[in-house]
């Protein structure tokens, strides 16, 4: 597919990587992780064409194409959701055009046996073979299933893009790359602007993609369950590994610790060798001994342990003051804007040392419930918070809150009171800042060191009431492993929204929903409620356990009448089915027979002189074609009925 042989990059004068190199294979699914800063959005760029190494060369094979997702980017169309997602298909909307060009012009010769005639035919011909390679003919079917997939409901399709924020635009952009099947995609952080479902359809996509994939990602479970391979940058070095990401963790900590004990080893024989050299260099009866041992240095081959990044954030949280039990209760809470409504009358309580999930699709109102928690927006019904609790709020856009004109030190020094102040310094060490960085202006910060910086303003205050809204937004693993666990043992209340199913793994005791304005309480973690999730989508167990459930006490004979008048409805339905995919392939082969009857007549056309009608055979050719399309879908759709119903049955 294509190689980086021997790229190095420089940034503001300094070294970035230096002679890193590998290939790309076909389907290929490649991990690309390193701490923020490492060049990792770099190297993607310098993949995809835009930008250009000091040193090195990216060398493709001629038919290599590539798909490039940045972390952001300027949206300006002002079309549909669905117009611009189907932007995708330029070339066979192309294709397209020229298929009705040559067709008309078809219709207007008569010079059947003619060289220029049959050139019109082989081109047509071509041009129809590659609009069916590209998907042409499935382009609504295609766009409206990866919409629908990356979270769009059938109401946004149009929709102005201008009407939604930059991350729902983000995910057109996303739809339109993967609409495109590029050989190599490339996706910068593509689960940033998505939800758990979303995230859950593009891994499916994702593994079933025919070209290779190469992904930058903090989210440790799209890593291990899509990669096949990881590639650390680390201290200006590329460190390529054969597995998915946690197995590389793995993997690369037992190379370490191999690394280090041989390292140790050499080390300390070297130091009896040269014990013995200096001991006894001047003895003339050692004479040769010494030297047999100075040869034995010079032609030893030194071991060296790899340099690892081991800067870390290090923090926890200050003990949480008492609470009352009851930390936040609400009595039909609702709220809309104008005539938008976002949340239902919800009625739920959180309990003391409760960790609760938020989770659910964008939009859903999951921040805007945080914000009437916090007391930041106001709402229909009652929303009360617990006896003596005391919020600590860490919003989604809180590192965009931060006084841009601010240096670090003083953004903590405005808010520090008591006997926090003397520890200033300490916190913000702890943060990674230190030195110069403390003098920074926050406007010349990074997303991470931003992040990083709102977060450090969390433990100026003891609070027994945490709500944190999207918190590992641009933090690399290790930062968001070590969140995770400074959470794990905070003693108060936690609310989380988050997408990111392995920071929620383990963490939380509860998960709540938010679907159709309103929400819905699950016992466990993130895994806990997808799995629930999935119980809940298959309709056949979903009627067997309310039939359950509606007669616990019901004999055998009730029981066996019921799973007999159950088995009589699925076998009708299973035949109706049968007969449904036999008459359509019964369909599909008279279509087939009639398109190569015409095909026939087409390309041999001094054999069927007589049986030429200009137009009419060309209407009925397109029609004949759009007709086998239709029947060939309709044939896909009626094997995922058949196959579902069986699933169904648990055959």
């Amino acid at each position: 597919m294509f190689a980086v042989n021997n790229i190095t990059v420089y940034f503001s004068g300094n070294l970035l990587f230096e002679d890193i190199s590998f290939n790309v294979n076909p389907r290929d699914r490649i991990g690309l992780v390193g701490r923020n800063g490492a060049g990792k959005t770099t190297l993607l760029k310098i993949i995809a064409g835009g930008l250009e190494p000091e040193a090195g060369v990216i060398t493709k094979a001629s038919d290599t194409t590539i798909g490039y997702l940045p972390q952001e980017m300027r949206i300006t169309s002002r079309q549909t959701v669905y117009a611009e997602a189907l932007t995708a298909f330029k070339e066979a909307m192309n294709l397209e055009a020229e298929i009705h060009s040559i067709t008309s012009q078809l219709a207007e010769r008569t010079d059947f046996e003619s060289q220029p005639y049959l050139n019109l035919i082989t081109k047509l011909n071509e041009a129809n073979d590659r609009f069916h390679l590209i998907g042409g003919h499935s382009r609504e079917e295609d766009t409206a299933r990866v919409l629908l997939g990356l979270g769009f409901g059938r109401e946004d399709f149009e929709r102005s893009m201008t009407e939604f924020s930059g991350g729902w635009q983000m995910r057109v952009e996303l739809a339109k790359i993967l609409l495109k099947m590029p050989s190599v995609l490339l996706l910068d952080e593509p689960t940033n602007h998505l939800d758990i479902e979303s995230i859950q359809w593009l891994e499916d996509f994702l593994n079933d993609y025919p070209g290779s994939v190469m992904l930058v990602s903090h989210d440790r479970a799209l890593l291990d369950n899509v990669t096949n391979r990881t590639i650390e940058i680390s201290l200006g070095k590329a460190y390529d590994y054969k597995y998915a990401y946690s197995e590389y963790v793995e993997k690369r900590e037992e190379e370490r610790s191999t690394q280090m004990a041989a390292y140790t080893n050499q080390q300390s024989q070297i130091a009896q060798i040269s014990k013995f050299v200096e001991r006894f260099r001047y003895k003339q009866t050692k004479a040769r001994q010494v030297q047999s041992r100075i040869k034995l240095l010079e032609k030893m081959d030194r071991i060296e342990v790899e340099d690892l990044d081991s800067t870390a954030i290090r923090f926890q949280f200050p003990p949480a003051p008492h609470s009352g039990k009851v930390v936040v209760e609400a009595e039909h809470l609702g709220k809309s804007y104008g005539n938008h409504l976002v949340l239902n009358p919800l009625d739920f309580s959180i309990i003391k040392n409760d960790f609760v999930a938020f989770v659910g699709k964008n939009g859903m109102g999951k921040t805007t419930l945080s914000r009437i928690i916090i007391g930041d927006l106001d709402c229909t019904g009652q929303m009360k918070l617990g006896h003596l609790v005391k919020i600590g709020y860490y919003a989604q856009n809180q590192a965009e809150m931060l006084d841009p004109d601010k240096t670090v030190f003083e953004t903590i020094d405005d808010v520090a009171v008591g006997d926090i102040r003397p520890k200033i310094r300490n916190i913000l060490g702890s943060f990674l800042f230190s030195g110069e960085s403390i003098d920074k202006k926050v406007k010349v910060l990074s997303g991470g060191e931003k992040s990083r910086l709102a977060l450090a303003k969390l433990l100026l205050t003891p609070v027994n009431l945490l709500v944190l809204d999207e918190p590992t937004n641009h933090l690399d693993m290790v930062s968001k492993d070590i969140l995770k666990n400074a959470l794990l043992q905070f003693d108060g209340t936690l609310i989380v929204v988050s997408h990111d199913r392995d920071f929620l793994q383990g963490l939380t005791n509860k998960v709540f929903e938010f679907r159709n304005h309103s929400i819905r309480e699950y016992l466990g973690d993130v895994y806990d409620f997808l799995e629930s999730r999935k119980i809940e989508s298959l309709k056949e167990l979903e009627k067997n356990k309310a039939l359950a459930a509606k007669n616990p006490k019901d004999d055998q004979g009730s029981a066996n009448k019921q799973n007999y008048e159950r088995k009589k409805l699925y076998d009708k339905e299973l035949r109706k089915i049968i007969n449904l995919i036999k008459e359509n392939e019964e369909q599909i082969g008279t279509l087939e027979k009639e398109i190569s009857r015409i095909d026939n007549i087409l390309t041999n056309p001094h054999d069927h002189k007589d049986k030429i009608s200009t137009q009419d055979i060309y209407d009925q050719y397109g029609k004949l074609k759009n007709k086998l399309d239709e029947e060939m879908n309709r044939w896909e759709s009626l094997h995922i009925d058949y196959e579902e119903m069986q699933i169904s049955r648990g055959e």
